[in-house]
């Protein structure tokens, strides 16, 4: 590949895992919060073994024939189209199921003899059995604790996967991240990091989802083209969390006094 590699930090031995698990054909599920670098660790190494990454994001409208594929008219005639996850497939591409726990229960089915020793996607609707190519990966996300009483993942689904949790960086490798993401001053990486952390901690606001390092990237961009500070914390840290006006009143503040 020609384009550059994604940024990417590791914090563990998620790099080498993965290299193993590409190199033993065994499927791949990342577990953690949303905002941890999950979705950027999978370009980043897809762009490492030099192999072409197809993302799907998965939800609830989403159904096995949009990822097989379909039959469609074509002038006089019905042709099929292969869906992404056929194409990957056939081609040796890494697909990467994001948040699988979403997906309807078809998709789960239908990818199950891809997991195993098998490796095969059977195309019910043309009747016929497709081996993976050599370099094929199956790769998927999900956040238990945001799915933990809503959409788990089966355990005979669980089980057909290789797995690694993410989680929030350490201060200095998240201000590290900061930094290279943006270009923003060390000293205010430093401090955004030092709120993301603050407010991870008030586990007391019931917050649905928490600061990601996503969202301190955001406001490190805008604090680096000029935005004031207070301002860019506001709109990209505090606003996408919540809309309670006393959390977002709270929240406020807190930020307000560490800036």
């Amino acid at each position: 590949m020609n384009t550059p590699a994604p940024y990417y930090h590791a914090v563990g031995k998620e790099v080498e895992v993965f290299g193993h698990a590409y190199q033993n054909k065994i499927p791949f599920l990342l577990k953690g919060p949303t905002g941890t670098g999950k979705s950027r660790f999978i370009e980043y190494m897809a762009h490492q073994l030099d192999r072409t990454l197809v993302t799907i994001s998965c939800h609830e409208e989403t159904s096995s024939t949009d990822l097989i594929g379909r039959f469609i008219i074509k002038g006089a005639e019905t042709v099929w189209i292969d869906g992404p996850l056929t194409r990957a497939v056939k081609e040796g591409s890494i697909i990467y199921l994001d948040e699988i726990a979403e997906a309807r229960p078809d998709i789960i089915v239908s990818i199950h003899s891809l997991t195993d020793h098998r490796r095969e996607l059977f195309i019910d609707k043309l009747g016929e059995t497709i081996k993976a190519h050599p370099d094929f990966m199956l790769v998927a996300s999900f956040n238990p604790g945001y799915q933990r009483g809503f959409k788990e993942l089966k355990p005979s689904t669980r089980q057909r996967f290789i797995a690694m949790s993410f989680n929030y960086p350490e201060e200095s490798i998240e201000t590290t991240i900061l930094e290279a993401e943006s270009n923003v001053d060390p000293a205010d990486a430093k401090k955004l990091v030092q709120i993301g952390n603050k407010i991870r901690n008030l586990t007391e606001l019931g917050l649905s989802e928490t600061v990601s390092t996503r969202l301190l990237v955001d406001a490190a961009k805008l604090i680096h083209s000029g935005l004031p500070k207070r301002l860019s914390v506001k709109v990209s840290v505090i606003e996408p969390l919540t809309d309670d006006p006393d959390v977002l009143q709270a929240l406020g503040d807190l930020s307000d006094l560490m800036i």
